[in-house]
């Protein structure tokens, strides 16, 4: 199935270490904060506006502080506001976690394929996390986009002068790391996470011969046909 395969692409958040607990952990420090404002069955909504806002931590506090101001009607504090800013500097703080077995698989393959990061969100954050990981000597080349469409992969595919057939991506999002690229021509792994983000969820099964889910990244390498 991945005969023909040359480059292997790697998603970051939630595929190489975690980080949907970060955000999912301040969003219910933000709902507490909130309480004496809203009903308690009003804390299920979505806050991030990736719209206007695009993603990433930064985006994620610019989010909670306009839901803030409107669910409280104006009237939270400078001090409230200062909490919440408060929770964004504290997960830009957090330790990178690897995913567990990351390291080993990457190690596996470097050196048979070029290996790729393709991850979206905030320039700043997604380098400081690749940095903090240890992780950066395995990539040949890491492409950090504002939202993972069609047209990314297609330039992605492009500049690293391959086929999309020999462009293989792995990632814990069906809708972001999966779909498009099945769409350009390339091939997808799923490697599910525990919780997924809302926003990333859809609601259909994939059924196609380029695709296949794992239960976990370990079990990688053994699908894989070393090429150099």
């Amino acid at each position: 199935m991945f005969d023909d395969i040359r480059v292997v692409s790697f998603d970051a958040d939630d595929t190489l270490w975690h980080n949907e607990q970060y955000f999912l952990d301040a969003q219910e420090n933000f709902w507490h904060l909130m309480e004496n404002f809203l009903p308690a069955h009003a804390s299920g909504q979505e806050l991030m506006k990736t719209d206007l806002y695009g993603y990433g931590i930064k985006a994620f506090i610019l989010s909670m502080i306009e839901a803030a101001i409107k669910i409280s009607d104006g009237r939270i504090t400078s001090r409230g506001i200062e909490t919440i800013i408060g929770y964004g500097k504290e997960m830009l703080d957090k330790p990178v976690e690897l995913i567990d077995g990351v390291d080993d698989v990457l190690k596996s393959l470097n050196g048979h394929y070029r290996l790729v990061m393709t991850t979206k969100g905030d320039l700043l954050d997604q380098e400081r996390k690749l940095e903090k990981s240890g992780l950066a000597n395995y990539f040949h080349h890491i492409e950090i986009v504002s939202d993972k469409k069609e047209s990314e992969y297609r330039k992605l595919i492009q500049h690293l002068d391959i086929a999309p057939e020999q462009f293989l991506m792995i990632g814990n999002s069906l809708r972001s790391d999966i779909l498009p690229v099945l769409n350009v021509g390339g091939f997808g792994i799923h490697v599910p996470y525990h919780t997924t983000w809302e926003h990333e969820k859809i609601d259909h099964v994939i059924e196609h011969d380029r695709f296949v889910e794992l239960g976990n990244i370990k079990d990688l390498p053994a699908l894989l046909t070393p090429k150099i």
